[in-house]
């Protein structure tokens, strides 16, 4: 079994101060809301729960200090931070269970890690933070997701169309003390669209004959598929600007944003010309004709080449 010193990082004789903000840090680093929900983050995150569990406990800790592993049969005593726990399940992954007593949850996440919709016994605190994951297709389309709360309500939340990273949204769950909370949004990347505000940039390729003699290709959009024309002579790398295909404003409203379809932004197509791999004798005639053509028609006198030149 892992020291709990080592799992939070600290020395043996730090204060409490010190392995209270140990256990912040590292909550803040591998919950795996954080991390896309990786079961090692989980993994990790049971470990410096249970660690923060043990040591913030003045009693669980002497017996820790001076039993080790075994200091849970060293006597008498109940399991250390019962009592004063919460449960916060996130509907999607399953959720962590037993975070330590005594640390609410702006406290624990410095701001950003909150738990949404969680209440303590505390005096009420401001809106707490719950970091949420999205797609861009969910960004652009809008999307909800399931909460269960502490009291093991289920709640459907709302996330408008044109989120961003860094996007806040507020939510209400009811009237009682830390009801409101703010989902903080970041959208995944695509394997297709880059995203700069409300634009999307995509690359389209293009075979060469198209490129030089001109043709239509299609866009992929977050919609569909588009038409578009490229005149003879497109350069490797030319840009194509496509009107209102991009991500739906988001405009503030208070502490909840809404969407505006009707001010997308553009989608950019980058053309990327592809040669083919391989090539046929006769098409290799052909290019050298071209080549030999282009060179002739450079020099002076035109095709001739050297008819006209005088040598002295």
């Amino acid at each position: 079994m892992a020291n709990y010193y080592d799992t939070l990082g600290v020395p043996k004789g730090a204060s409490e101060k010190d392995i209270r903000n140990a256990f912040r840090r590292l909550a803040r680093k591998h919950h795996p809301d954080v991390n896309d929900n990786d079961p090692a983050s989980e993994e990790k995150f049971k470990e410096i729960n249970e660690a923060y569990t043990v040591l913030s406990d003045s009693d669980s800790r002497r017996k820790y200090d001076r039993y080790g592993d075994d200091w849970k049969r060293a006597g008498d005593f109940g399991h250390p931070g019962s009592g004063g726990g919460f449960n916060f399940t996130n509907m999607g992954r399953g959720g962590m269970r037993g975070t330590p007593r005594g640390i609410n949850l702006e406290d624990l996440f410095g701001g950003m890690g909150g738990m949404g919709g969680v209440g303590f016994e505390a005096s009420p605190t401001p809106p707490s933070e719950y970091p949420i994951s999205i797609t861009l297709e969910e960004a652009f389309n809008g999307a909800a997701r399931r909460l269960r709360m502490q009291d093991g309500r289920r709640i459907e939340v709302k996330i408008p169309s044109g989120v961003d990273n860094g996007s806040k949204v507020h939510i209400t769950a009811d009237s009682g003390p830390g009801s409101d909370f703010f989902l903080v949004v970041s959208v995944k990347e695509h394997a297709k669209f880059r995203r700069q505000g409300k634009n999307l940039y995509v690359d389209v390729e293009a075979p060469l004959d198209d490129a030089v003699l001109g043709g239509e290709l299609t866009v992929p959009t977050l919609t569909g598929r588009l038409a578009l024309t490229i005149p003879k002579g497109t350069q490797n790398g030319r840009r194509f600007r496509l009107a209102g295909q991009g991500m739906p404003a988001l405009i503030s409203s208070g502490n909840n944003p809404r969407s505006d379809v009707d001010h997308r932004g553009d989608l950019f197509a980058t053309l990327k010309v592809k040669l083919p791999e391989e090539f046929t004798a006769e098409e290799i005639d052909l290019f050298q004709m071209l080549r030999d053509n282009r060179i002739g028609s450079s020099k002076p006198g035109g095709a001739g080449g050297d008819d006209g030149a005088v040598e002295e």
